[in-house]
């Protein structure tokens, strides 16, 4: 069975579905909408200053709107009792398997990350009220010899991981599902997000955000890949942003090809450690252990490097102003 965690909060005619809600990206995003709402199908801001996710956001303690469900992604049936009735519904589909955990179990990630996706897809299709989805896809829809430099918007698909691949997939299958009017689709194409809090996780990008987050703690981290490997990447804030920015955008600003690479910095191995230095000086770096790991490194190399954001940009997605900020961001430092 595919199992994915949705959080449903109630507003004012406007039902908001997270998948992966327990995850990283979905906390913050809560917090977010609770905090700032989002666009409805008037096309005004809905405000939810009143609802609260008692375990999304620290502190709360106010329970009654929210549920936390735990639902198979690919039973309609299931997502039917899920979604109500006519309200407008804007999903959120974060749900999926990571890149080194796909590689590993193409079955599993092909049923979990594409039927997951048809299964949201379907609960649309039969409902009479309208739906928004914003579908996470990856940087990683790219690679291998066609890679441009830099990929944009117009770059051919041809993904060199199996993780890529059912997150080109899910591309497509949002533009189709978008032309035939099931759904208002956007996909963003997001870039590695970094840094994560928290513990490593199966992703192959993971050491990304660990080369800050643990020698800033004072523990270890190795670091798989050379240092001339180049990662397009995002800050948590601004990820989060650029999500609920994409899902306010009206229909006919994204065009008919619904995919929208969200803005990001091209940066190198070597300059993270520099970033780490300057942040954390030579005694954080002194953290960091060099240990190839060829596995890793033929996914990570499988992404591109430089990327054409300009769509994003133009559509007026938030972006990072630099590496710096972002470490400097996550390390507490920002001045007021």
């Amino acid at each position: 069975m595919i199992r994915g965690y949705l959080r449903l909060n109630r507003l004012a005619g406007m039902q908001v579905i997270i998948t992966g809600g327990q995850g990283f990206l979905g906390q913050r995003l809560a917090g977010v909408i609770l905090e700032r709402g989002l666009v409805g199908p008037t096309g005004e801001r809905e405000a939810v200053d009143d609802l609260v996710l008692v375990d999304v956001v620290p502190g709360s303690s106010e329970q009654a709107r929210v549920r936390c469900i735990e639902a198979d992604l690919s039973d309609g049936a299931a997502l039917d009792s899920i979604i109500d009735g006519d309200d407008h519904v804007s999903v959120f589909h974060l749900a999926s398997m990571v890149s080194a955990e796909s590689e590993l179990e193409w079955s599993r990630a092909v049923a979990t990350n594409v039927g997951g996706l048809v299964g949201l897809i379907e609960a649309a299709r039969g409902r009479q009220g309208p739906t928004r989805l914003v579908f996470a896809s990856s940087v990683a829809v790219f690679g291998g010899e066609a890679i441009s430099d830099p990929v944009g918007a117009l770059t051919k698909q041809t993904p060199q991981s199996t993780y890529g691949m059912t997150k080109a997939m899910g591309e497509m299958l949002v533009n189709d599902a978008t032309r035939q009017g099931f759904l208002d689709g956007r996909s963003a194409r997001l870039p590695t997000v970094v840094v994560r809090p928290g513990r490593p996780n199966a992703a192959a990008s993971s050491f990304f955000s660990g080369m800050f987050r643990e020698p800033l703690n004072g523990e270890r981290c190795n670091v798989p890949v050379s240092g001339d490997v180049g990662v397009v990447m995002i800050g948590p804030a601004t990820a989060t942003d650029a999500l609920v920015a994409l899902h306010d955008l009206p229909t006919a600003d994204i065009g008919r090809d619904r995919a929208v690479p969200l803005p990001g910095l091209s940066v190198t191995v070597a300059e993270m450690i520099d970033a780490l230095r300057e942040i954390g000086g030579n005694e954080a770096v002194a953290l960091l252990d060099f240990e190839n790991n060829p596995a890793i490194e033929t996914v990570v190399t499988g992404w591109p490097a430089q990327w054409d954001d300009s769509l994003g940009r133009d559509l007026g997605l938030p972006a990072d102003s630099s590496l710096i900020d972002v470490v400097r961001d996550h390390a507490g430092l920002v001045e007021s």
